[in-house]
């Protein structure tokens, strides 16, 4: 007779995927000659010697190791998860242990309730969800980052739904979902936004350099940028006019004394409906030394400037 909890059930894999092959194996290894396994006190199997008899319920699934008392089940399914009992009279012992069976992920799919998005003024909703999986939990990755709880970030239903509040351009990158239980895991084809956004961040360099003095008979080129998606239409004023060039370069050649005085760059976005420009003064003369040529002068142009550009206000 061995002692209670001499011996021990210790399954081959636990938890086990649906499909999989499990073996319970009893420690220390024990010869026994007749015995009984059973899972939720129904009987799958019973043995007397080299004689085993399997119940229907598990018949083509179930064998056991008529020496070792080893049970085998094959196939497995969620439905097979529980505890397992076996007893024997020669030597006398019971013992058991617990399995899980889960269903393996897949199809891991997201689904969006807008992909074109507005800075600022827009929310994006994300769910992610699984065609089969015991057990999931949820991981939202952008880009190469985890994506966690924020003022602006938030993950509900089990962190299966990802919602971003006023969105920037800093929420393009892609978002996946990964998706795992003990047994497996997947993840979802990238859902990307496209985001809105701007113009702002503008500058403005002449020849390259900071430096707005000039000596007449120079050649300038002004170059205009701006942060903005769609990129910006660019439009040129001198001294609150409009010039007819348009894009981000402005040219002049051989310029004289009566070119000096303020250059305007004025971006407009037709997404987001929203200007910005910003002004540089130029000094042209005669001849300027070194000590003459001033540092760069860039502010935005005032609100008054807009007066007269008409194709900058939203129709």
């Amino acid at each position: 007779v061995l002692a209670s909890g001499a011996v021990e059930v210790q399954p081959s894999i636990n938890p086990a995927a649906v499909g999989d092959t499990v073996t319970l194996f009893l420690s220390p290894s024990t010869t026994l000659k007749s015995g009984s396994w059973a899972v939720r006190e129904s009987l799958i199997l019973t043995w007397f010697g080299d004689q085993q008899a399997v119940f229907p319920s598990h018949n083509g699934r179930a064998s056991v190791n008529v020496l070792t008392g080893a049970l085998t089940l094959s196939s497995v399914t969620v439905a097979d998860s529980g505890v397992y009992v076996v007893q024997s009279s020669d030597p006398q012992l019971k013992a058991n242990a617990s399995i899980t069976v889960l269903e393996p992920i897949s199809n891991v799919t997201l689904r969006a309730n807008q992909t074109n998005l507005m800075e600022f003024n827009s929310s994006a909703v994300v769910a992610c969800s699984v065609s089969s999986g015991s057990s999931p939990s949820f991981l939202w990755m952008n880009g190469s980052s985890e994506v966690t709880a924020s003022e602006r970030v938030q993950l509900t239903d089990g962190n299966s739904t990802l919602t971003i509040v006023n969105v920037t351009r800093y929420d393009q990158e892609p978002f996946r979902c990964h998706v795992f239980n003990p047994v497996s895991n997947g993840t979802s084809d990238p859902v990307n936004f496209t985001i809105s956004y701007g113009p702002d961040n503008m500058a403005l360099t002449v020849n390259g350099q900071n430096i707005t003095s000039f000596s007449v008979g120079s050649n300038l080129t002004m170059l205009c940028s701006a942060q903005s998606n769609p990129p910006a239409q660019l439009q040129w004023a001198f001294r609150g006019e409009l010039v007819n060039v348009t894009g981000p370069l402005l040219e002049l050649f051989s310029i004289s004394k009566n070119q000096s005085g303020p250059y305007s760059c004025l971006a407009f976005n037709n997404h987001t409906n929203t200007n910005s420009n910003i002004t540089t003064h130029i000094v042209i003369a005669e001849s300027l030394s070194g000590s003459e040529q001033q540092a760069v002068n860039v502010w935005l142009l005032p609100l008054l400037l807009l007066v007269g550009f008409p194709f900058l206000l939203p129709g």
